[in-house]
């Protein structure tokens, strides 16, 4: 989580982010995002180069010049200048602007998906892909082995879904596994909840003890669509142990209307 100095400054980059590649042509927008993801690599790595850019005992306008010195000629006009910026904010931690970069070539790749009418099929390749990847525990530690190169992890998720997704899929779900320092099926999840925000839909991680039905989902949506103000995406995960229904989680907000919750609650009021 951001402290408040640096989700402000996280907010102002995306609206800047968002008016910049509105003036992009082609794929530039595709590459933009991943330069970001390159820089923010280099970033979090480099100590002395993220002092230079995100120390705030330094003036916003020597931050940003530095950032213009390191990427002049290397990257997109707009990649440079979108650092630039970025350094000359404020950020409550020097690693804060590592991460904003990170999200900002995220968001990037996800916004080229939405021109393209591909935001849908992004989003659910990403979900499918996190609950593959956390499903199976061993393939999950492989991927985030650090002792492994980065090369062999690349190669051990191009076995799962080289060729067989959307490619800014594929270019999200390679930087969350090889740059990302969460697990990887949460990087994953995490992204995927980004490209629903960015379609302008909340997330509802749903967790019930058995499958639903197409009408089942469909109705709870839409339940959770009036209770949130806003369309409602279902992430749906089995659990056995809830007995019976759903527990319903969006952003910070729980709704449990498991079996297995109802019994729990029972028993606290009866102590």
């Amino acid at each position: 989580m951001y402290a408040a100095s640096s989700r402000e400054a996280l907010e102002g980059a995306r609206v800047e982010l968002e008016t910049a590649l509105r003036g992009v042509t082609g794929t530039d927008d595709i590459a933009i995002g991943e330069e970001l993801m390159t820089v923010a690599d280099t970033v979090g790595s480099d100590r002395a180069l993220r002092t230079a850019l995100a120390d705030s005992s330094t003036s916003p306008d020597a931050r940003a010049a530095v950032a213009t010195a390191v990427l002049t000629g290397k990257v997109h006009d707009v990649t440079r200048n979108m650092v630039a910026s970025a350094a000359a904010r404020h950020w409550s931690r020097d690693g804060d602007l590592a991460r904003a970069l990170q999200a900002l070539g995220r968001e990037a790749l996800l916004l080229a998906a939405k021109r393209e009418g591909r935001l849908d099929v992004v989003e659910a390749e990403l979900f499918r892909l996190a609950s593959l990847v956390k499903d199976n525990p061993a393939f999950e530690l492989a991927l985030s082995d650090r002792s492994r190169s980065r090369e062999d992890r690349r190669t051990l998720l191009a076995g799962l879904i080289g060729g067989k997704v959307d490619d800014v899929t594929e270019r999200l779900a390679v930087q969350a596994v090889l740059v990302g320092h969460q697990a990887p099926g949460d990087a994953l999840d995490e992204i995927s909840g980004l490209a629903a925000a960015t379609n302008g839909r909340k997330v509802a991680y749903v967790t019930s003890a058995g499958e639903l039905s197409a009408k089942q989902r469909t109705e709870l949506a839409q339940k959770l669509s009036r209770i949130f103000d806003a369309p409602v995406t279902l992430h749906v995960e089995i659990d056995p142990e809830l007995l019976g229904g759903v527990v319903v989680r969006v952003g910070d907000e729980r709704i449990d209307g498991s079996i297995a919750g109802k019994l729990a609650a029972l028993r606290r009021d009866m102590q």
